[in-house]
């Protein structure tokens, strides 16, 4: 498990970094909204995060209002509350704003274990996301990419081509390799054949908030164009 707990409380967050990290888990902790979205782009970058556990009175601003401006780019990315902002609307207010779930403090450890395990469970069944990039998610068992919420419509061999792209974003991925990738799906491309399902995938990720830079005589980089969508 691979967390990300964003908790101003030294004493909490001290607490539930000893325990998880007794389990196995890895865990960054951050204590400001700052730092959680520079962390937040880190792991997901490394393709490392698993479940954020976000506190809402950040000494930094509020975490819902995070939350949500997350959510405009991220919808995956599993999420509980753990607050103690106890009141009904409060809770009604933070699932709507892209909570998978919350919790009021004070709480019971083994109770916090439990959820994020249970939201761990559900993402794999229900997301079953392979790779991730920015607003980019590469879902093998489905055959299918989305940027944020909306399906890209690929044809098998550009399904495949941001699979190989993804899985080496942000470094290249060499024209050779790529090629070479493709021919152990059975799919047999030549170099043309690839600049030309490279081409045609650039222009479908068009206002994605990512482009795919060549590096001629080199191969390929999937990069980040827009600053507002974390690597």
């Amino acid at each position: 498990m691979r967390l990300l707990l964003v908790e101003d409380d030294e004493v909490i967050a001290r607490e539930l970094l000893l325990r998880w990290r007794s389990r196995g888990w890895t865990v960054v902790v951050c204590h400001s909204l700052q730092g959680a979205g520079q962390a937040f782009a880190r792991m997901s970058a490394d393709q490392g995060l698993e479940i954020l556990v976000l506190d809402l009175g950040m000494p930094d601003g509020d975490g819902l209002a995070w939350l949500e401006e997350l959510r405009q780019h991220d919808r995956l990315t599993p999420v509980i509350i753990l607050t103690a902002r106890d009141r009904v609307a409060d809770r009604v207010a933070g699932l709507k704003g892209g909570a998978d779930d919350y919790l009021v403090k004070p709480f019971d450890p083994e109770e916090l274990d439990a959820r994020i395990e249970a939201l761990q469970r559900r993402g794999g069944r229900n997301r079953s996301v392979a790779l991730r990039y920015g607003p980019i998610a590469w879902i093998r068992e489905e055959g299918s990419a989305y940027v944020d919420s909306q399906r890209l419509d690929l044809m098998p061999r550009e399904f495949e081509v941001l699979g190989l792209l993804i899985s080496r974003a942000p470094r290249m991925l060499a024209k050779r390799a790529l090629v070479d990738a493709l021919a152990e799906r059975n799919l047999d491309v030549g170099d043309g054949a690839a600049e030309v399902y490279v081409s045609r995938l650039r222009r479908k990720l068009a206002n994605s908030g990512t482009t795919i830079r060549t590096l001629r005589g080199f191969g390929y980089v999937l990069e980040l164009v827009d600053s507002s969508h974390p690597a």
